[in-house]
């Protein structure tokens, strides 16, 4: 007897990458949200706009300390690594090569 399986199961399903509050741990990967993957897509959705990203994750981080503090308000969430953790990594990559940056125009002004 051989199994078939319907059309719309063709194709395996992906979980998204979202967080489990209020641990902010990933649903999927059980890693720190947001996880490689939950980056990932958020670039991909954000690609257009970098400031909707940015408002995004700060509002998730303020939520995010909110719910950290208080499952473990005497030793509460670290400010710098919950900034890394959802906001360091969506800063915008600055080309280098430019010359329009603060330290090319000092060296003009000489």
């Amino acid at each position: 007897m051989t199994r078939t399986a319907p059309e719309d199961r063709s194709t395996p399903q992906r979980r998204p990458h979202l967080p489990l509050r209020p641990l902010w741990l990933c649903r999927v990967c059980a890693g720190p949200w947001p996880c490689p993957v939950a980056r990932l897509a958020l670039r991909q959705e954000y690609a257009d706009d970098q400031i909707a990203l940015s408002i995004y994750l700060c509002t998730v981080l303020h939520d995010a300390a909110a719910d950290l503090y208080r499952l473990n308000p005497h030793d509460g969430p670290d400010p710098a690594a919950l900034f890394t953790r959802f906001l360091g990594w969506a800063a915008p990559v600055r080309g280098g090569s430019s010359g329009a940056g603060p330290a090319s125009r000092r060296a003009g002004s000489r």
